[in-house]
């Protein structure tokens, strides 16, 4: 079931976050699912549609590469989808939680990585949980 749902994970372009978005990938991936990690400044939209499950990335409040996804996600109808959120600042947190209040989708727990590491067991645990969602 998993090889043919595709995820979407759209980040800023901090390496740290970089680095997140590529073990939440790794994660994915390995349990088959197709995934597509897209800088915010790239993204046009249409990715998003067809993604089973998508995660968003930033590093600090407001990037201005997000300004695109923050008009999109006002004016889009995501009830349901699973969604994960991911920094390694709490208002970085904050703000990308609020980004996607109005398009409604399934938003799990934030993971907060602290120094910008993260536990690999932690960070499997996690991306379970959100994915999970979408089988509800």
């Amino acid at each position: 079931m998993a090889k043919n749902r595709k995820i979407l994970i759209i980040t800023d372009d901090a390496a740290p976050i970089r680095k997140l978005a590529e073990a939440i990938a790794a994660v994915m991936g390995g349990q088959g699912y197709s995934v597509t990690v897209i800088p915010a400044e790239s993204f046009s939209g249409s990715e998003l549609l067809p993604a089973y499950a998508f995660f968003l990335g930033c590093e600090a409040p407001e990037p201005s590469s997000f300004l695109y996804l923050e008009t999109l996600l006002q004016h889009i109808n995501l009830a349901g989808r699973p969604c994960g959120i991911f920094s390694t600042d709490a208002k970085a947190v904050k703000y990308l939680s609020s980004l996607v209040c109005d398009s409604e989708p399934a938003v799990g727990k934030p993971f907060l990585a602290k120094d910008g590491a993260a536990d690999g067991d932690q960070l499997q645990s996690w991306v379970q949980d959100i994915l999970k969602k979408g089988d509800k």
